[in-house]
C-alpha cells in the first residue's frame, strides 16, 4: 500500500509566532515580538525551494522554506515595523546561496531591567 511520503517539516503560523516542526521530532520557534531580523536565502537546494529567515536578538531563529508560506504569514509579516513585502518578494525571487537581509527591527530589543532580590 503507498501512502503520502511525511513532509520533512511543517510550519504553524499563529498571532503569537511562528512554528516549525521537523520529521526528527526537532522544533523551532518564534515568537512575532522577538523577530528582529528578517533573512532571504541560505543554501538554496537543487528543488528551487528557498528559505525565509526570522530571527531574534540572540541568533536564534526559525527557519520558514518558501514552500511553506502562505497567506496568513505574508500578513503577519506585513505587521513587522516599516516590512516591505515587494522587498522579500524580489529577494525570493533572485535568491542564490548566502543571505539577503530584507528587514530588520527600527529599534533593538530593550535590555531586561537589572532586578534587584530583597
Amino acid at each position: 500500500m503507498h501512502g503520502n511520503a511525511v513532509p520533512d517539516s511543517y510550519v504553524y503560523v499563529t498571532e503569537e509566532g511562528v512554528t516549525r516542526h521537523y520529521a526528527d521530532g526537532s522544533v523551532e520557534a518564534l515568537a512575532w515580538e522577538d523577530v528582529v531580523e528578517v533573512r532571504v536565502g541560505g543554501h538554496v537546494p537543487a528543488d528551487g525551494d528557498v528559505f525565509i529567515v526570522l530571527l531574534d536578538g540572540e541568533g536564534e531563529g526559525c527557519v520558514v522554506p518558501r514552500s511553506a508560506t502562505d497567506a496568513s504569514f505574508l500578513a503577519r509579516l506585513r505587521y513587522l515595523p516599516d516590512f516591505d513585502l515587494d522587498r522579500l518578494s524580489t529577494a525570493v525571487e533572485s535568491a542564490h546561496d548566502g543571505y539577503v537581509v530584507v528587514w530588520r527591527s527600527p529599534e533593538p530589543p530593550a535590555p531586561l531591567p537589572d532586578l534587584e532580590y530583597d
